[in-house]
């Protein structure tokens, strides 16, 4: 049995980096390649994969280390600047899709109680999914992506109170269990969070500190904390989930975070792997044909209605359409969770598994468009951007906010997009140098810390074409670019070139400075309308020459 099942997950692993060449090939997302594996592997084709239990406890972990490498990231202040619009597109989106699914399934002839299931079950997103694809995108710290995991957690906790109230019905109505286990689960709940904020206040930072001296025992440490967390959560109720994203919160605070982060990265990727292979082995293609037409009208219902919902609420609470699109469009697919619902929905008697078929092909459907919409979510917003101005405010107050006032515009010699490291350091100095330095960044806590530190600016994403018709141009001498050129699978926009042609096409006709790396990216900049190429490794690579040159002559000369 230990051989068959080595034999079976090393075919895994070899088939899947087959069918992942194959798409990368072809310019395709992986998770739709790996999804595919788990077809391919499952009993309806080769009928591989029979250690089913071993791909799901590998699944599970995998779904442990990502929340918690979410939760790493939460900033409890950046919770509370997002919590309105969290809370409010999550709940309404929750409610809309549940309301008009059920309505939906009425219209198509399901029964009133599959109905309700699938409503409800349609309003569950893939956390796991989004959150992966937005890190491979590395638009998971823009102000869209953190809005969109504000209220993917809020989705999590209807989640939770979904599936503790369908456990509680499966205890038996006669026993009169539900209130009694919804109340249980709160409190542990509450007791969890009040051991973890003890935890961080007082043990996360030496802890941390006695641990970092090996990094082997930071990984493995990480590790056990996020699977131990997530093995409480499930064991009182609230599921692996949260109790994941907790283990990663009570850590967040600590200055180890970026480098458990840095390490976990890789192995994150490869445990995934078996999520994606899990999902697609449980698919059962065999109860899926009698469901294609309501299975079409409900995914396009997903597709359509929930990132819908999302602009509304967005736009009416002050937000750029831009920023409301991106962040709707994750909400674009069902998820895995849905499928679960549903299995306990069957193991109840309250739906059949024609039901469940028909919930499994919707989210076979959304998952895979829904991936192919965020991946190229910017070139989707491009065609669809002239029929979405109704969905935003004359005034987007909520980014606009941070922009300086008309009194003040045209005070400014340098627009600087980009306040990492390098952007910052190159603000800083030429402020020092008697020059007014306005800075743009699309990762809210970044713009924090250039604000805090005495600095104006405001939200931006320099992909964005329309966004430099919002900028104080008027007097501005030059604009910095020291947004980094990502690359990967899906990267679909050089944020550089867009903005160059958001300049010039607002008749910015001053120099454009443009961060770079390789020979090739000169040539097409140049091309493109940049007029000043920055070289930060090769300029620091000089300067370190250099200081090492004087230095060397100086020992020279005394000797």
């Amino acid at each position: 049995m230990i051989d068959n099942t080595f034999y079976e997950i090393a075919a895994l692993i070899l088939i899947a980096s087959a069918v992942g060449l194959v798409g990368l090939l072809l310019r395709q997302p992986l998770v739709v390649a790996f999804i595919a594996v788990g077809i391919l592997a499952g009993p309806d084709v080769l009928g591989i994969a029979h250690s089913t239990e071993y791909i799901a406890l590998l699944s599970e972990i995998s779904i442990a280390v990502l929340l918690f490498l979410v939760g790493l990231k939460l900033d409890v202040s950046l919770i509370r600047t997002l919590g309105p619009v969290a809370l409010a597109t999550g709940l309404g989106q929750v409610t809309f899709t549940a309301v008009f699914g059920f309505l939906i399934c009425v219209a198509l002839g399901i029964d009133w109680m599959t109905a309700i299931y699938i409503g409800v079950a349609l309003t569950f997103s893939s956390t796991i999914i989004i959150v992966k694809l937005l890190s491979d995108k590395r638009e998971i710290e823009s102000l869209h992506g953190k809005i969109a995991l504000g209220f993917l957690i809020v989705q999590d906790i209807v989640v939770v109170f979904a599936m503790v109230t369908l456990s509680a019905l499966g205890v038996g109505a006669a026993e009169e269990a539900g209130v009694g286990d919804v109340l249980q689960v709160l409190v542990s709940g509450l007791v969890v969070l009040a051991a973890v904020a003890v935890f961080m206040r007082w043990a996360a930072a030496p802890l941390m500190r006695l641990i970092a001296e090996s990094p082997e025992l930071m990984v493995i440490f990480a590790v056990g904390w996020a699977a131990g967390l997530a093995a409480i959560g499930d064991w009182l109720g609230f599921g692996k989930e949260l109790g994941g994203l907790l283990a990663g919160v009570s850590l967040a605070s600590t200055q180890y975070r970026d480098a458990i982060g840095s390490r976990l990265s890789s192995l994150r990727d490869f445990l995934l792997l078996f999520f994606f292979i899990a999902l697609g082995i449980s698919l059962d293609l065999g109860t899926l044909g009698d469901q294609i037409g309501p299975a079409i009208v409900l995914s396009l219902f997903v597709l359509i209605g929930n990132p819908l919902i999302v602009l509304v609420i967005m736009g009416y609470m002050g937000y750029r359409k831009r920023t409301s699109f991106l962040a709707g469009l994750t909400v674009a697919q069902i998820s895995e969770f849905s499928l679960i619902f549903m299995a306990m929905g069957v193991t109840i008697g309250h739906v059949t598994d024609a039901a469940m078929g028909l919930v499994t092909l919707v989210g076979l459907v959304t998952i895979a468009l829904s991936t192919y919409m965020i991946t190229y979510s910017h070139h989707l917003y491009g065609l669809l951007e002239p029929w979405l101005h109704p969905f935003e405010r004359p005034v987007a107050f909520r980014e606009d906010a941070g922009v300086a006032p008309e009194e003040s515009r045209g005070r400014y010699d340098v627009i600087l997009f980009g306040l990492g490291r390098y952007g910052r350091a190159i603000g800083e100095r030429l402020t020092e140098h008697g020059y007014s330095v306005f800075g743009i960044d699309f990762d809210p806590q970044a713009l924090k810390d250039w604000q805090m530190a005495g600095f104006d600016g405001c939200f931006g994403d320099a992909t964005d074409p329309e966004f430099p018709s919002h900028l104080p141009l008027q007097r501005v001498r030059a604009v910095i670019s020291a947004v980094p050129r990502t690359s990967g699978p899906l990267t679909e926009a050089d944020p550089r070139l867009a903005l160059i042609h958001g300049l010039r096409s607002q008749g910015f006709a001053g120099p454009i400075a443009v961060a770079m790396h390789t020979p090739t990216d000169a040539e097409i900049l140049k091309a493109q309308g940049a007029d000043i190429m920055l070289t930060p490794f090769a300029d620091a690579a000089d300067y370190a020459v250099t200081t090492l040159e004087n230095a060397l002559t100086g020992k020279a000369a005394l000797g």
